[in-house]
């Protein structure tokens, strides 16, 4: 057969109020109602139908104000609350909700069968045992025919539903007519149904908890297998991607679908308890009209017998009740509405319609969950939340076949249980729970406030909505706690897969809208917090360009930031750039950190030099509180052959950094830290190859140990030709098809994944020259408690004046070291650091400045070191040839060193002398960090 396509569309009437009529009057109404108001009286039926009715007009509000928020598509109930409140709850929801409507289905299945057992029974017909048995056989029989009905079209069983519903009024109708009409012959009294009465309305008034099917009922547990009764509110909304204006439709049609329902099933439980005994043999004789005409005949052969009144043997032994009945049911009465399921057929007029009415009844609610179920697993799947489940939605914009078998085999698996209160607390619990999350999400929407929330239906409120999600949850539990447990646990479940998995999806949830509250809150919050040392957290503007050009520079940052500090990747192009390619270049670097697990964000600053860039980030970068604190910059290793102007700049970042109080940090490590500069340039090797933006440099660290390997090539610094064809996120399977290889030696592997990897048994020398605040101290530290630097200890350098003063500044700095609570393994206080420098160590500094050095023909610039300065600067100079000295002889073997940078007044030193002396500290050298604190005290001695 054809999938048929869903083209014809509902009016409100149609789509909405007659589905949800032909689903809150179903099997409840005829087959437990009247055990309903027998179980707990008048009164407490009463009650009870008005709970329902609460939580399902609040639910119904709650939808409405939904619904009328925006255009609804196919999938209902799932479609509303996965848009509000994103796809983890909805997702969850829409698969238990699913799953609700299937074994609805089967319910209702189950009831038509029941009342075909009975009225077989009643005219001596049986399949096998007029039971369990010929429950199932029949029940297997109808979700036959009806899967063949909904699999014609909607459009068929739409017209089927119309004919059902004047059934179910003619029925509804007949049962009126009968209450007023009363018992027609003595065997209807004998079953229980005596007409109206004052007498029996006070007496069926009270409550009657019995125990029942293996339960000892209470409120609770008879509300539970009422509760289905209310679960027809949600079938219109289920079927929203075929209604005209579901916007309209699902509010008018939903309420006025539920007032009407509870007017009829209030009015019929008072019928019903005014006029319909609990309990009833079934036996004539038990009538005292039947007893009075039977004594009244063997009176007359009686001639002795004078008196008229029931005879003194009968009176002392049978005790008649005022209704004139002697039942008798210490034994199991079989009648009564306590004892058949059949009352309402008994009451009415003409009984086989009644039947016909249950039968309409029951299987349109059935034909109703057997649409609703597959509608709203397609809009599931097709979502691609949860794996494996994509193949049953079919084709979009098709009636969804594979759905519709599914549901069938669900639906048939629980008609084989063939007992309807088993069946019904499970509904309860699984539509409480959707139920749960719409009005959730209503009041959610309301709360986060986003200025998409503007629902033409103003007839909901807030607190209604929470109370009715509260009043939800608490029915669930005290129906049954531990169905109510596993209900939430599944949920939960359902909820941890959908957010583990993180489908590539934006719906503009309230969720999203709460989560920029609450960060606005929390900004707003802190910026009215005064610092304290104790609460000092390294903030990192870092100077990475690209970040996935400077792989080893994002991965050192991290260790310090490691989600609990700001980290902010700054990129500055001197060119300005489109809007277009500003947001590529976005939309790939913050997808690379995600990609990577790095926690960063990554902030874009074009058309502006080096300096002038920096200093924008720097004053602009963060908000509030939140804002950098350290910046973070690679070292500058081409500082001898680049131009003078960027020489100057780099030079003056840190200058400006520190004027604005702001930290100064710099980081060499050998092999250099663009992967483009250490790579030969990797796109020059293969010209063609397209790198994927988001690659994972960590898989890198996986790679073999041999010494040519193919790994996926290192992003270059100029990406601008890629982010141009290749805006967004590359999807796997065409990630596969572009992802080219290229091979890279192993010392630019090591090079690339320099920090990813677990860093091997050694030190980390501090050299601590200044005092900064500490943060020379503190930085090193934070990088010794991450997991890839466990096995690292600290060594504190330190250094005196005098040789003298030796022994006394070593105690003083293990004390200091003791208060700061720093833990370190080696203190070593060096002495004659301003003796003077070996010969080989001016040699090599006399080579490093020599291109810069005042001669004849050089002109009188800032770009030359005069000799003046070099005579003024002597003693810093060799301050730091005996530091290079000193860290050749103690920290070749460290892992990383520490050091404060050294940072002489502004104007004092020209660059070209200030970066020789950072060279002349740090070449030749394990990984070297600079760090220059703002004098902000970042330790404290105090808890």
């Amino acid at each position: 057969m054809k999938p048929s396509t869903s083209g014809f569309k509902f009016g409100w009437i149609q789509g909405v109020l007659l589905r949800c009529l032909l689903n809150i009057w179903g099997v409840m109404l005829f087959l437990r109602l009247s055990w309903v108001v027998a179980q707990a009286g008048i009164g407490e039926a009463i009650l009870l139908i008005l709970t329902t009715t609460t939580v399902t007009t609040i639910t119904s509000l709650s939808m409405s104000a939904i619904s009328t928020n925006g255009l609804i598509k196919g999938g209902g109930t799932y479609y509303m609350i996965s848009r509000s409140l994103g796809p983890e709850f909805g997702g969850s929801i829409g698969l238990i909700f699913s799953l609700a409507n299937a074994v609805a289905c089967s319910m209702y299945v189950v009831g038509f069968c029941e009342s075909m057992v009975d009225c077989l029974k009643a005219n001596g017909i049986c399949i096998v045992d007029c039971d369990n048995t010929d429950i199932r056989i029949i029940g297997c029989i109808t979700i036959v025919l009806l899967l063949l009905i909904v699999m014609i079209g909607l459009e068929w069983e739409a017209k089927a539903q119309i004919g059902l519903l004047v059934i179910l009024l003619l029925a509804i109708a007949d049962f009126v007519i009968g209450t007023f009409i009363g018992p027609k012959d003595d065997e209807e009294r004998a079953k229980g149904f005596i007409g109206y009465n004052a007498n029996l309305l006070e007496e069926n008034f009270s409550p009657d908890y019995r125990y029942s099917e293996g339960v000892e009922h209470n409120f609770f547990s008879v509300l539970a297998i009422f509760f289905p009764a209310a679960t027809g509110i949600l079938a219109g909304a289920n079927i929203s991607g075929d209604l005209k204006d579901p916007q309209t439709a699902i509010p008018k049609g939903t309420l006025l679908a539920i007032f009407l329902t509870t007017i009829s099933y209030l009015l019929m439980a008072l019928m019903v308890g005014a006029s319909v005994m609990r309990d009833a043999s079934g036996d004539v004789n038990d009538l005292w009209t039947v007893f009075n005409s039977s004594y009244a005949g063997l009176s007359s052969f009686n001639a002795s017998n004078e008196t008229t009144e029931i005879p003194i043997a009968t009176q002392n032994q049978i005790a008649w009740s005022r209704y004139g009945t002697k039942f008798n049911c210490t034994g199991n009465c079989q009648y009564g509405s306590h004892n058949s399921f059949q009352v309402i057929e008994l009451v009415s007029a003409f009984g086989p319609l009644i039947y016909a009415g249950c039968f309409a009844a029951t299987l349109s609610s059935a034909l109703a969950s057997l649409v609703s179920a597959p509608k709203v697993f397609q809009a599931l799947c097709l979502d691609k939340l949860y794996p494996g489940i994509e193949w049953f939605s079919g084709e979009k914009d098709k009636e969804p076949i594979r759905g519709y078998f599914l549901t069938f085999v669900i639906a048939v698996g629980f008609i084989l249980i063939g007992e309807l209160n088993a069946i019904a607390p499970l509904i309860s619990n699984f539509f409480l729970a959707a139920y749960t999350l719409i009005n959730f999400s209503t009041f959610h929407a309301s709360l986060a406030r986003p200025i998409g929330w503007r629902p033409t239906f103003k007839y909901y409120n807030m607190w209604l909505s929470l109370a009715g999600s509260v009043l939800c949850v608490s029915v669930m539990f005290l129906i049954s706690w531990w169905t109510a447990l596993i209900t939430l646990f599944v949920v939960l479940a359902l909820y941890l897969v959908v957010s583990y998995r993180k489908p590539d999806v934006n719906w503009g949830s309230t969720t999203q809208a709460q989560t920029y509250n609450n960060a606005l809150n929390a900004v707003q919050q802190l910026d009215r917090v005064e610092e304290h040392v104790k609460n000092y957290r390294p903030q990192l503007l870092v100077l990475t360009g690209n970040p996935t050009a400077r792989p080893a520079l994002v991965d050192f940052a991290h260790h310090i930031a490691k989600n609990n500090s700001l980290f902010i990747c700054g990129h500055i192009i001197e060119t300005s750039i489109s809007y277009k390619t500003r947001n590529a270049l976005i939309a790939n670097c913050i997808s690379w950190l995600r990609a990577n697990k790095l926690k960063g964000f990554y902030s874009l600053v074009d058309g502006a030099n080096f300096q002038d860039g920096t200093t924008s980030l720097l004053q602009a970068a963060g908000l509030g509180k939140m804002r950098p604190n350290i910046l973070l910059m690679g070292y500058k290793q081409d500082w001898a052959t680049c131009s003078q102007d960027n020489l100057n700049m780099y030079f003056n970042v840190m200058h400006k950094a520190l004027d604005m109080h702001i930290a100064v940090a710099l980081l060499r490590v050998s092999e250099g830290l663009d992967s483009g500069t250490v790579a030969g340039d990797a796109e020059e090797q293969k010209k063609n190859a397209q790198i994927p933006q988001t690659q994972s440099f960590s898989q890198l660290s996986q790679a073999s140990s041999t010494s040519d390997i193919s790994i996926p090539g290192s992003p270059a610094p100029r990406r601008s030709k890629a982010i141009n064809d290749y805006p967004n996120p590359i999807p796997e399977e065409q990630r596969e098809t572009r992802q080219a290889f290229i091979p890279v030696a192993k010392d630019i592997l090591n090079a690339v994944t320099k920090f990813q990897r677990k860093q091997k048994k050694g030190t980390i020398d501090v050299w601590w020259l200044y005092d900064d605040g500490g943060l020379t101290l503190l930085l090193p530290y934070i990088i010794s408690t991450r997991r890839n630097w466990a096995n690292n200890r600290l060594r504190v350098f330190a250094l005196a004046n005098k040789h003298s003063e030796l022994e006394y500044e070593q105690r003083n700095m293990a004390s200091l070291l003791s208060k700061f609570r720093i833990d370190y393994s080696a203190l070593k206080v060096i002495p004659d650091i301003s003796k003077p420098a070996q010969t080989s160590s001016r040699n090599f500094f006399d080579s490093l400045i020599e291109n810069f050095r005042v001669t004849e023909n050089s002109k009188q610039t800032d770009d030359v070191i005069k000799d003046s300065e070099l005579i003024a600067m002597s003693e810093k100079t060799n301050r730091h040839l005996r530091l290079r000295e000193l860290l050749f002889e103690n920290s070749m073997d460290a892992n990383l060193v520490v050091m404060t940078l050294p940072m002489p007044r502004k104007g004092a030193v020209s660059a070209p002398l200030y970066m020789a002396w950072l060279e002349t500290l740090t070449r030749d050298m394990p990984p070297f960090l600079l760090v220059r604190g703002n004098h902000t005290s970042v330790l404290t001695f105090y808890s």
